[in-house]
Order: structure tokens, then C-alpha cells, then sequence
């Protein structure tokens, strides 16, 4: 009975706090349309027919694999896919693909008027921080461009402040027989340059700049797989703003593309890790011995799953705890045990709080890891993984621990 009429004051504040966390799933949004004001991001509109390498574009501009790219294009009109990167939440750089793109002139009218459309309803809503390009993807053997020519076209006509990007692709195609690899860039063979400067002819006026590039599969055996990355990179800088041109190649430079997306994204996600963090010290903090561990772990499920959703993961309850019970196992036998210390009066508690508090950022630091790997297409690494958690939990000890005796001074004080 004792135990009983203790927890019934309870109540009103494990609903309370329940509602903290349970309505916090709107601060995402908030949070991530502050980040999108801030952040340039390049919308590119890619042009061309079936095979002709703009999955290959993404694939280089992005360092997502084959796989990961064609599974990440979602339909967006009749004629076109979207495929956003990082996400659809935050993106840097938002591909429009068109598909289904033949000789059929109504195939051709219908892809033109959605471009058109899609460029015309951007603009009007003013997006400032999206940059726009016309990426024209042609193979170099391919001289039947009437359906593109026409589209470029209208797109132009409609829209001449886009500017328009040609790259002339499959290379290796026209290469001197018994060529096995690239040779130096560019490539000064005869029957590629003849073409290019075909090309680049019948599209005289469209377009602002032509590159070379052939982008293949490492099984293809070329080297470099991608081949006049560089300049295909240095063409589209020249054609967009600067804050997108740089942002773009910080993106690309040294390889250190997943580091740079995902300081960005630990960035967002400490804004709302820290709340979770502090809710769950207050939680714990009540001196009741596991009565509060259901609503402490639904708490901490809950932060789990709105960090997926940050890196673009749609994960129910069930699975969130799933990953937490994945990443944070070596932390369970912990946390009885901090249940445990709270039979110790008034100490117990601050002990308890402390950990908590330390834990659950610690977790959605561990969680950050986790869903970064996977937005990378990669599988999570548990080693490196509980690294950053022991890692995360000690500095947060440190920090909140430091926090904590700087306020006690504060009163003192006052």
C-alpha cells in the first residue's frame, strides 16, 4: 500500500513529461527548415536519354553507390524521379531525372511541359538558397538528338536565366581499338574530338559549357572510374552561385564528403538531443527505485526515432528500440544499476540523474553515428559505434557534471 500511495503523485508529472517527448516530433521540422534558410542547395535538372549515364552524375556527385542511387530515385511526375541527397528533410542537392524520354514527339512535349513546370513553380516560391541547372547528358556515338534539342530548347526559352550544362559521355565507346584504359584527360584521340565538336554544334546556343566524361562501374576496368571528374566539377562550379559552387566542393574535396554531411547533420541533431538529454535527468531524478524506467525508455526510443527521421529514416517505435537495444546494449546492466543506487536518499537520485542525463546523449550521439552510416548506404559499424557512445558518455558526464556545480556557485552567490 505504502508503495502504492507513493507513486500516485507521480502520475501527473510521468504524463507530463510524456508529453514532452511526444509532441516534440514537430521540433524537427522547425529545426531543419531554420538549417534549409541557411543552406545553399543546387536543384539539377538532368536531361537525356535512357543509358547515357545521369545515374553515373549522381553516383560522382554524391559518392553513393550504383545501388543506393537507383534505389533513392522516387517518382515525381509522369515523366521525371527525384532523387534528393542527403535527404528529403535537408538537401543539398536535389536531382530531377527525366525518364522515359524517346523519339515519341508526345514523350517529347510531355517531358517539356513537366520541366517547365517544375522550374516555373520553384522560381515562383522565391527559393533563394536553390540554385538551378540544366545538367544535358549525351553518348558520344549518339548523333540523334532531334527530342533533345527540342526540349533544351524550350526549357531555355522559358527559362534563359538557367543555365545549361552539356556533358558528352561513354567515351570508351569511340576509343582506338585495342585502348583498354583512359588515357591522360582530355582525351586527344581523332574520333572523340570529332564527335564532341559535332556535338557540341548541333546544340550551338543552348547550352553554356560542353565536358567530356566517361563515369563507368569499377567492374568496367577503367581507370579512373571517373574520368574528367574534375572538370565536369569545375563546369558546373563556373555555372552556379557561389555559395553553391563552394558548398559543392567542399562536398567533393579530398573525399571527405560523408565527414562534411555528417558534421552537418550532428550539428541538427544535437538541437534536440539536449532537451532529450535534460528530460530524461529530470525523470530520473525521482527517488523511486525503477518506477520511472518505462516512461525514461520510451523517452529515449522516442529521440532514437526522430534522429532517423532527421537522416531520413522512417523507423517505427518497435524498431527504434530495436536500435537502441543494438547500439547501446553495453549500457543496460548500467542503468539497474542506477536504478539501484536510488535507495540511497538524496544522493541516489543525483547520481541516477547525472547518468541518465549523460546516457540518453551519449545514445542519440551513438544513434547520430548509426543512421549516418546508413544514409551513406553503408552498414553500421558496432565497434565504431560503441566507441563514440563510451566516448560521448564521458564527456557528458564531464560537461553536465561541470554545468551542474557552476549553477550550484551561481546560488551560492546570489
Amino acid at each position: 500500500m505504502a508503495g502504492k500511495f507513493s507513486f500516485r503523485p507521480l502520475q501527473p508529472i510521468l504524463e507530463k513529461i510524456t508529453g514532452w517527448f511526444t509532441v516534440d516530433s514537430n521540433q524537427i521540422s522547425l529545426i531543419l527548415s531554420k538549417l534549409r534558410d541557411r543552406l545553399p542547395t543546387t536543384e539539377v535538372l538532368l536531361v537525356g536519354k535512357p543509358q547515357t549515364g545521369k545515374s553515373s552524375v549522381v553516383r560522382s556527385l554524391t559518392g553513393i553507390s550504383a545501388a543506393a542511387v537507383g534505389q533513392g530515385f522516387r517518382p515525381h511526375t509522369d515523366h521525371t524521379q527525384r532523387y534528393t541527397y542527403p535527404t528529403t528533410d535537408l538537401p543539398l542537392l536535389v536531382f530531377t531525372d527525366t525518364v522515359g524520354l524517346g523519339e515519341s514527339q508526345v514523350e517529347t512535349t510531355a517531358v517539356t511541359q513537366e520541366l517547365e513546370a517544375e522550374l516555373a513553380s520553384s522560381l515562383q516560391l522565391d527559393q533563394q538558397s536553390a540554385a538551378k541547372i540544366l545538367l544535358l547528358t549525351v553518348k558520344i556515338s549518339d548523333f540523334a538528338t532531334a527530342s533533345l534539342h527540342q526540349i533544351v530548347s524550350a526549357l531555355r526559352q522559358a527559362h534563359p536565366e538557367v543555365p545549361c550544362l552539356m556533358a558528352v559521355t561513354c567515351l570508351h565507346e569511340v576509343y582506338p581499338s585495342g585502348v583498354a584504359d583512359h588515357p591522360s584527360y582530355p582525351p586527344d584521340y581523332p574520333d572523340v574530338q570529332r564527335a564532341f565538336q559535332a556535338i557540341q554544334a548541333q546544340f550551338s546556343g543552348l547550352i553554356d559549357r560542353a565536358v567530356l566524361v566517361d563515369f563507368t562501374l569499377e567492374s568496367d576496368g577503367y581507370d579512373p572510374v571517373f574520368y574528367g571528374l574534375e572538370a565536369f566539377v569545375e563546369a558546373l562550379s563556373d555555372l552556379l552561385p557561389e555559395a553553391e559552387a563552394r558548398m559543392l566542393n567542399q562536398l567533393l574535396s579530398q573525399g571527405e564528403t560523408a565527414d562534411q554531411v555528417g558534421n552537418l547533420y550532428r550539428e541538427a541533431g544535437r538541437r534536440y538531443i539536449l532537451p532529450f538529454a535534460v528530460m530524461a535527468g529530470t525523470l530520473a531524478a525521482v527517488p523511486l527505485p525503477f518506477a520511472t524506467m518505462p516512461v525514461l525508455t520510451a523517452l529515449q526510443t522516442t529521440m532514437v526515432g526522430l534522429l532517423g527521421r532527421l537522416y531520413g529514416q522512417t523507423i517505427t517505435p518497435s524498431q527504434a528500440g530495436g536500435v537502441v537495444s543494438a547500439i547501446a546494449g553495453g549500457f543496460f546492466a548500467q542503468a539497474i544499476g542506477q536504478q539501484l543506487i536510488k535507495f540511497i536518499p538524496i544522493l541516489g537520485s543525483v547520481v541516477a540523474a547525472s547518468w541518465a542525463t549523460a546516457y540518453t546523449w551519449a545514445l542519440g550521439e551513438a544513434a547520430c553515428v548509426y543512421f549516418g552510416d546508413l544514409m551513406g548506404g553503408k552498414k553500421p559499424d558496432p565497434q565504431q559505434i560503441k566507441q563514440v557512445m563510451q566516448k560521448s558518455f564521458q564527456e557528458a558526464q564531464a560537461r553536465f557534471k561541470q554545468a551542474a556545480s557552476d549553477r550550484k556557485e551561481t546560488e551560492n552567490q546570489q
